[in-house]
């Protein structure tokens, strides 16, 4: 007997090929598990009538087995399993993960792990409480759970468990085969997520900005290309660095952001300035690629996009060598505020457009900061209006 899953097709093989080889997949019109087998020559396929992945697997091995035949599908169903916290997991990952974003798939799977280590794979999601919620929010706060290992700011709890809360609401609207409710409610609503009270959210200045800038090339000129665009569209660093040449416009003067690439799974085209585009003409003269070729590759890699720990690390070399003093909280990301802060005078509308933000209440709580001269013209403007 052999079997074998793929999950990345969500597929399962069982027995032996030309012998008894069963292979089960999900019908992508109703989600229901398809049973699929050879018999004289001719390749059969029989619904399961169900979603449940573990029993439509020991369905499969039963069947290679001979302990079933092809009416499989056909005569009175079993009694569902239990619903637990994994196999809960289980089915939100396979139909709700796989539609999000790259960054956002990874943060589902790695808390999906997290929450099955704390709390137990064969935990009843509906006797989950305000006890677990409170001391979940300990342990990941001082470091005891969690993939790093490190305590946590609040900010980070706060993002786990809101994925939890999404899971719990989503079972609770969902049904099953048989038109169950997959929960009759979410258990954990109603409760407070932990939220910093003063979040280091650090805007980088414009001197800053011009130091960086003045050293970029001497880093390395994907640092150079990426410093600029990320200046001058407001974008994630995530999103910029996997631009890929079929995304630039030259002519139109645009940019595709894909909605892969994006945290929120936001796919939109915005216009960039000169000096977006210059520095983009300059980055086909140092790699003259074309189509789906990365605009900044990686170093050993021509034909996959600079990563992550790269740009990062390239950060932290130009602060060093444009002499800024180390600050928490200054990096990639606080380009992004700046962007923000610098358009405080155009339409939220607008400004969301440009820089990829899906609704104007993120950019107010988290982006834009006005400065001293901000605030000193608006009181200025004031004046002026009254006399």
């Amino acid at each position: 007997m052999m079997a074998r899953t793929k999950r990345s097709r969500r597929s399962y093989g069982a027995g032996e090929w030309g012998r008894n080889r069963v292979r089960i997949f999900p019908d992508p019109k109703t989600g229901n598990f398809q049973i699929e087998w050879r018999e004289n020559g001719r390749r059969l396929t029989r619904s399961l009538k169900h979603r449940d992945w573990r029993r439509a697997k020991r369905q499969a091995d039963e069947f290679a087995a001979g302990f079933a035949g092809p009416e499989i599908g056909g005569g009175a169903e079993a009694k569902p399993e239990p619903l637990t916290l994994e196999r809960l997991f289980d089915i939100y990952g396979q139909e709700v993960t796989p539609a999000k974003g790259a960054h956002t798939r990874g943060h589902d799977r790695a808390a999906m792990r997290m929450f099955l280590r704390f709390f137990g794979r064969s935990r009843d999601p509906a006797t989950l409480s305000q006890r677990d919620w409170d001391r979940f929010i300990r342990e990941r706060r001082a470091g005891r759970i969690g993939p790093s290992g490190r305590p946590v700011a609040d900010r980070t709890v706060e993002y786990d468990l809101k994925f939890l809360i999404a899971v719990l609401n989503w079972a609770a609207k969902s049904r099953d085969e048989r038109g169950r409710l997959l929960l009759d409610r979410n258990p954990l609503r109603g409760l407070r997520t932990p939220s910093e009270k003063n979040p280091n959210r650090v805007v980088l200045g414009e001197e800053e900005y011009q130091a960086l800038l003045e050293v970029s090339l001497r880093v390395d000129w994907r640092f150079h290309v990426a410093l600029v665009l990320a200046h001058e569209t407001g974008h994630r660093i995530g999103a910029i660095r996997q631009l890929r040449w079929r995304d630039i416009d030259f002519e139109g003067g645009t940019i595709v952001w894909r909605a892969e690439h994006d945290k929120t799974g936001y796919e939109h085209v915005t216009p960039v300035t000169d000096e977006a585009l210059d520095s983009l003409k300059e980055a086909r003269s140092w790699n003259p690629a074309a189509g789906d070729a990365p605009i900044m590759p990686a170093p050993r890699n021509p034909s996959a996009c600079m990563g992550a720990a790269l740009a990062q690390g390239w950060w932290d070399r130009a602060e060093r060598l444009a002499g800024l003093e180390p600050k928490p909280g200054r990096g990639w990301h606080s380009l992004r505020r700046k962007f923000a802060s610098d358009l405080m005078d155009q339409p939220l509308k607008v400004l969301c457009q440009l820089g990829g933000w899906k609704t104007a209440k993120t950019v107010l709580r988290c982006y834009q900061r006005a400065d001293e001269g901000q605030l000193r013209k608006a009181l200025e403007d004031r004046r002026r209006t009254r006399g």
